[in-house]
């Protein structure tokens, strides 16, 4: 039988990087820890600034936070307070997951060393050949108790408007409109070649949480062939 995998994961190291990039031998399994920490704190406390994604990347004397998102206004705030804020609360919920974490601090084979915790906002304008960005409109929708159909009819026509799109696939599952039994229920626009690894597929998971359960959403969106 076949397997189901990510596009993304499928084409790392052909067309796709890497969200987290730093080596350490040491020290592997804290870094992991912290990498999903830092993850989990922007995504909870900034559902509404549309984050596409956060990359993490680190370096010998710094940390370095990217985050893609369609609103930077929301992050950045006034004057940059938004940054420090977010940057406060990142190095608390580092602190409260694991006892003797010092902000600022390096671990590594010689002793302690000190690092710099940067943070950088980058902003995403055409939010339609984004997969994650298209999948949070959707959850939105439907978490607002709007036609399941109606929703998935309007994306398809306003991301396939889009030039640099190709082609377009969304997968929901859970009790659709209120349905009392589960379903599935996929459509789709334009090709969606999986399985050539040069074909520049983004995906994206995002879980609607209605007052009837929850409803998983699935968005493929093809943005033509990387040639190199």
């Amino acid at each position: 039988m076949t397997h189901k995998t990510s596009p993304i994961i499928n084409r790392i190291s052909i067309i796709r990087d890497w969200k987290s990039r730093w080596i350490s031998a040491a020290n592997y399994a804290e870094q992991a820890e912290q990498d999903y920490i830092i993850r989990r704190y922007v995504y909870a406390n900034y559902k509404n600034a549309g984050i596409e994604s956060v990359d993490i990347e680190r370096f010998a004397n710094s940390l370095s936070v990217v985050i893609y998102t369609s609103r930077p206004g929301i992050l950045i705030g006034r004057g940059g307070s938004g940054l420090e804020e977010m940057k406060g609360g990142i190095i608390r919920a580092l602190m409260r997951a694991r006892r003797g974490f010092k902000p600022g601090v390096k671990k590594t084979n010689d002793g302690e060393k000190k690092i710099e915790i940067r943070l950088e906002v980058r902003e995403i304008r055409n939010i339609e050949t984004h997969a994650a960005l298209v999948a949070q409109s959707i959850a939105e929708q439907l978490e607002r108790r709007m036609p399941f159909r109606r929703v998935i009819k309007r994306t398809l026509d306003r991301v396939m408007a889009n030039k640099e799109v190709k082609g377009i696939k969304i997968s929901a599952k859970g009790r659709l409109n209120g349905a009392e039994m589960a379903r599935a229920e996929v459509a789709r626009e334009g090709s969606m070649p999986l399985s050539a690894l040069r074909a520049d597929i983004d995906f994206a998971h995002v879980n609607a949480l209605t007052s009837y359960g929850v409803i998983g959403v699935k968005v493929w969106i093809y943005r033509g062939d990387k040639l190199e």
